[in-house]
């Protein structure tokens, strides 16, 4: 099974792009992040003709996620728990049926800069939250796969130029810590755990050539459950389609589980 997460950075904007790289790469399982529409907006059609099933958590003009699955999709959840007050769509979770399901997330994290505002605070909590719901998905003790734009930059490697970013939220110590407490439930980073090589950037700004100058950072993750990462057998960035035609400031990751 193929799993994907993408921030496509608007889908309406860029849904020629994001159907060719769907009618390539043919991921049995995809994450969207970003997709910066309600719902009814969503260009469900075009994709039930590529064969897939489809649930949206979207958000007008901002943020949005969705899930897209060859098999059907069920136990749909949309929002994190412990969100009264909250009305940015950034989680959505479903099971993905088959012969073995997989429950998958697509998660679009709070970006969280400027620092010394209450965005990075509601980063930071939005992971809070995000870790107790983790706890309560693996005490079920099922495969899991919890992916999308994490917007933190985990270590330095993980960045071409790391002083570049000592001032983002995505590279504060608190994020990175929030990040590894998350791995130490019991989480394992797909990507580090089929490859590591460094280098292995899934976004580059618009700005200031940082595409032309390899100016890449590493935020776009699969965490896995013990269940899952018994089950991995690779990932792949796809790097090309940042030099495609209208791009998204992020590349498409691909896990591969033997299912």
């Amino acid at each position: 099974m193929k799993i994907a997460t993408w921030n496509v950075n608007s889908v309406n904007a860029r849904l020629e792009t994001v159907l060719r790289w769907f009618e390539s790469a043919q991921p049995d399982v995809a994450c969207l992040q970003e997709i910066k529409c309600v719902d009814e907006k969503f260009p469900t059609e075009a994709f039930e003709r590529l064969g897939y099933n489809v649930a949206v958590h979207g958000q007008k003009s901002y943020n949005g996620v969705a899930l897209l699955s060859k098999t059907p999709l069920e136990d749909i959840r949309r929002g994190l728990p412990e969100g009264e007050g909250d009305d940015h769509a950034r989680y959505i979770e479903a099971v993905v049926s088959g012969r073995q399901p997989v429950r998958v997330a697509s998660i679009y994290l709070p970006n969280g800069n400027p620092i010394p505002t209450e965005k990075f605070a509601y980063k930071l909590a939005w992971m809070d939250r995000l870790n107790r719901h983790a706890q309560a998905l693996l005490a079920l003790e099922e495969p899991l796969v919890l992916t999308g734009d994490f917007n933190v930059i985990p270590e330095p490697r993980d960045a071409e130029f790391p002083k570049n970013w000592v001032d983002d939220a995505l590279f504060q110590p608190e994020s990175r810590e929030a990040f590894r407490a998350l791995k130490w439930l019991g989480l394992t980073d797909a990507y580090l755990q089929a490859d590591g090589a460094p280098g292995a950037y899934t976004f580059w700004d618009y700005q200031a050539g940082a595409w032309q100058r390899n100016n890449g950072i590493r935020i776009d993750h699969a965490l896995l459950s013990p269940q899952a990462a018994d089950l991995l057998r690779g990932v792949s960035i796809h790097r090309d389609v940042r030099s495609w035609e209208k791009p998204s400031d992020h590349v498409p990751f691909m896990v591969e589980l033997d299912l």
